[in-house]
């Protein structure tokens, strides 16, 4: 098998193995501190929540079925590559939201107040943590919970509308749905709470995961110290010339772009390549190409 097909096929499963990690984490939210304590927020999850809370039919039921219409529109207009992962994350996310409302429920049917009575405002943001933390997760290995965001999706390819706004318009009126459920604008507030809460949490995620710095090394055993890093944290290399201005001797500089998360494994490497090694670390605002972000550029 072709090495590129079976790094594709390896970044495929690690991607789909991620993304049902931040399902697990976002479901888990939902059924230990949102449904117990009575509070919702935006989305198709929110929508079901709602419906959980008059009818008692389990939530993802609902969540299964409104995402059921959502993908049949997007789909035909949308198309197949769209749809994959989605799919997926649809599936992945009505299991877990049913595997933990059946090992934490009693005999009753009833979830536990985890937090105890009275601690509305504790589940909010613990809840809500866990929610950011999920969906984050899901968002920086490519994927999409659907709901709101097909319908987004949709209207934004017939209409210059942009996305963020109407997915923020439609959280906004499911939110304030909750005044007519409960008549307690306590509830609202929770629900906005979320949402804020959640949306802070995400951009964390996302934003952290994206983090990248870069090294300038400084080292007669330059050759070993790229080689090091070719090899062992699969990163490009650059030599540049360089020259002393107080020795006027000649050098080579080892320019590397790497994630920061890899920043204290590269500096204790050419701290054992060479201890008199000078390096300059600086934080980049963006890398784009192989190995980093996607270049993505309207027009």
């Amino acid at each position: 098998m072709d090495i590129v097909l079976k790094s594709k096929i390896a970044r495929e499963i690690k991607d789909y193995s991620a993304i049902a990690l931040g399902l697990a984490c976002y479901a888990f939210g939902w059924v230990t501190f949102m449904l117990p304590y009575q509070i919702s927020t935006g989305g198709v999850p929110g929508i079901s929540a709602l419906i959980y809370y008059v009818t008692g039919i389990e939530i993802q039921v609902s969540y299964f079925a409104i995402n059921t219409i959502f993908m049949a529109f997007a789909l035909k207009i949308l198309g197949p590559k769209f749809c994959i992962k989605t799919l997926y994350a649809i599936f992945m996310l009505t299991f877990f939201l049913w595997l933990f409302q059946w090992l934490l429920k009693d005999d009753a049917g009833n979830l536990p107040l985890l937090l105890g009575e009275g601690q509305e405002f504790m589940a909010c943001v613990v809840g809500a943590s866990l929610l950011g933390l999920g969906i984050g997760f899901v968002f920086i290995h490519d994927g999409s919970t659907g709901g709101t965001d097909i319908i987004a999706w949709i209207v934004n390819k017939y209409k210059d509308v942009s996305l963020g706004r109407l997915i923020m318009y439609a959280d906004i009126f499911i939110i304030a749905s909750c005044y007519f459920v409960f008549h307690d604008w306590k509830r609202v507030l929770f629900g906005f709470c979320v949402l804020f809460i959640m949306s802070a949490v995400i951009d964390y995620v996302v934003n952290s995961n994206r983090q990248s710095v870069q090294f300038l090394i400084f080292s007669k055993k330059h050759e070993m110290i790229a080689d090091t890093i070719n090899n062992k944290f699969h990163r490009g290399v650059t030599l540049l010339d360089g020259t002393g201005w107080y020795s006027k001797q000649s050098i080579k500089v080892v320019v590397v772009l790497a994630k920061k998360n890899q920043s204290t494994e590269i500096f204790r490497m050419v701290r054992d390549i060479d201890e008199n090694a000078f390096i300059s670390q600086s934080n980049v605002v963006g890398v784009y190409g192989r190995g980093f972000d996607k270049l993505k550029v309207k027009g």
